[in-house]
C-alpha cells in the first residue's frame, strides 16, 4: 500500500481505546510543554490572552463533512501564514510530533488521525520560534472567533475553517480531551496546537499551550 492511500485508510475520527491513548499522550505533552526559545525578545505567541468566544458573536453554520483528502498547505490570511503541511506521527511521549526544529515554517498534521475537512478532529502542530526566529504559528493566540483558516487538500479542494475558540491552557489545568476531542459530534473540525504561556528559562519549557478551535463552514477551489 502507497503512502497516499495509508494516510487515506487511517485518516479517521480517533474512537475507543486509540483515543484514550492518544488523549493520555496528549496530556503529559500539555504538561510537559517544551520549547527551545533562547534568542527570541519579542513576546510570544503564548504571552497573549487567549480570547475563547465572546458570547453575543454569530458564526455561520457548520458544513457538511468533506471526503477524505490529504493537506497540503496551511492558510490563515489574517496573519500572512502560508505554510507547507508535512505528515507525522507521535513521538516517544505518545504526542503528535511538530515538524522537525529545522523546518519552523511547516505544520505538522496528525496522519493516524481525520484530514482537514472530513468527519472528526484534524490536529495541527506547529512551533512557536526557534533559538532564533519566531515560527509558524508565532502569532496564533492573536487569532479571533470568526477568522478564517484555509486548508489546501490534494483532492483540489480548499476546505474553510472558522475559528470559534482561542484558548491557552496551563500546565496545571490542562485538559486533552477539551482540548482535542470533537467539540460536537458530526462536524469536520480543526485544531491548532503550539507551546505558549510564558518561557521558563530555568527549565527551557514553556508553561502552557495555545489552542484554537476550528470547525468547516465552506469550501473553495
Amino acid at each position: 500500500m502507497s503512502d497516499h492511500e495509508r494516510f487515506r485508510s487511517t485518516g479517521r475520527l480517533i474512537t475507543g481505546v486509540v483515543w484514550a491513548v492518544l488523549l493520555l499522550g496528549l496530556w503529559l505533552w500539555g504538561r510537559e510543554t517544551t520549547g527551545v526559545r533562547q534568542g527570541i525578545s519579542a513576546p510570544a505567541t503564548g504571552d497573549m490572552a487567549a480570547v475563547g468566544r465572546p458570547p453575543d458573536l454569530d458564526l455561520p453554520p457548520a458544513r457538511r463533512p468533506l471526503r477524505q483528502a490529504l493537506p497540503r498547505r496551511l492558510d490563515i490570511p489574517v496573519l500572512g501564514v502560508r505554510a507547507p503541511v508535512v505528515a507525522r506521527g507521535l513521538d516517544r511521549r505518545g504526542a503528535p510530533d511538530p515538524p522537525p526544529f529545522d523546518r519552523p515554517g511547516a505544520v505538522g498534521w496528525y496522519a493516524a488521525g481525520a484530514t482537514p475537512g472530513a468527519a472528526g478532529t484534524a490536529l495541527m502542530v506547529g512551533h512557536v520560534d526557534t533559538e532564533t526566529r519566531p515560527a509558524v504559528f508565532y502569532r496564533i493566540a492573536a487569532l479571533k472567533p470568526g477568522r478564517r483558516i484555509r486548508v489546501a487538500r490534494d483532492d483540489g479542494h480548499v476546505a474553510e475553517f472558522t475559528v470559534e475558540n482561542v484558548e491557552v491552557l496551563t500546565r496545571d489545568r490542562f485538559d486533552a480531551r477539551q482540548a482535542y476531542a470533537p467539540h460536537r459530534s458530526g462536524r469536520a473540525e480543526l485544531r491548532l496546537i503550539t507551546c505558549g504561556g510564558g518561557f521558563d528559562r530555568a527549565s527551557g519549557h514553556y508553561t502552557a499551550n495555545v489552542v484554537v478551535s476550528a470547525y468547516l463552514t465552506g469550501t473553495g477551489p
